[in-house]
């Protein structure tokens, strides 16, 4: 296995220097991206475009003005936040679009550049534009950290790895090889990306929670609409370390405290919460 621990060691060293390249200004810490905006924003509003054409759009109504001026909103805070720390020009390129769409599941998306779906099944639990921007704040920050651009990246070197333990086990029998194979895919798996997954989550939490403080909702309320959606849960949820989200319990306790600085941030920009 010496062979493959060699490749494994190129791929960290590549890993580093794709690390070394890529700062986000909102977490401030290096991230695993080698997508460009400008490679993956056409695929990405094309998609989109797909999507509302083969779904039912709801608009012209109160609900979906609502979802247009709380994601308004948010966008205008990000906007704020960038300029005043010296990244005026992170946001060229995006076209940010935010639409209702009847469907029961309590969900709602973004794909990178912006383009965020908000599901008709979850306005019952949002109830209110707070709640909305509870969710916004979280589907704006996957955009803004490019989580979608990450996930490719990280999805491509997996499949590297793949490559690279097909040919370090090349001369191993067909039952070790595949057996090697299912290792690395379930090692890769709970080990790496949904690790990977989770720590987006937080990021989005933790960006989304300044967003909607600084847009003039008070973080606090972000507290109330994570305890309704655990609320609708079935209660057949995989253990943390198998699922893409963190935990209910894990999620809400990290809001909590994260809710100071969340208002510190709001306060440099004269909103005040008590």
């Amino acid at each position: 296995m010496k062979k493959y621990l060699s490749i494994l060691s190129v791929g960290f060293c590549i890993i580093g220097l794709i690390f070394s390249c890529a700062q986000n200004p909102f977490t401030g810490q290096k991230s695993l991206n080698f997508v460009s905006n400008s490679q993956l924003f056409p695929s990405s509003f094309q998609q989109y475009n797909t999507f509302l054409k083969e779904n039912k759009v709801i608009s012209d109504t109160e609900e979906a003005q609502r979802v247009a001026n709380v994601g308004t909103k948010i966008k205008s805070a990000a906007e704020r936040w960038l300029k005043a720390n010296g990244y005026s020009e992170y946001l060229n390129g995006y076209q940010w679009e935010y639409k209702l769409v009847e469907n029961k599941e309590v969900n709602a998306w973004c794909l990178p550049g912006g383009k965020i779906v908000v599901y008709s099944g979850i306005l019952p639990v949002t109830r209110d534009d707070a709640g909305l921007a509870t969710v916004l704040g979280h589907e704006v920050s996957h955009a803004l950290a490019n989580h979608g651009a990450q996930r490719m990246s990280a999805s491509q070197l997996q499949e590297l790895g793949a490559v690279g333990l097909a040919v370090a086990t090349g001369s191993k029998s067909a039952e070790q090889q595949q057996m090697w194979q299912q290792y690395y895919g379930i090692g890769s798996e709970v080990g790496v990306m949904l690790p990977f997954s989770r720590s987006f989550e937080n990021e989005a939490d933790k960006i989304g929670l300044t967003l909607m403080a600084i847009a003039g909702y008070n973080p606090e309320l972000a507290i109330t609409f994570w305890e309704r959606m655990s609320a609708t849960g079935s209660g057949n949820k995989p253990p943390e370390f198998l699922s893409t989200h963190p935990a209910d319990g894990t999620r809400i306790a990290n809001l909590k405290r994260l809710i100071p600085e969340a208002k510190a941030e709001a306060l440099k920009f004269g909103v005040i919460y008590k």
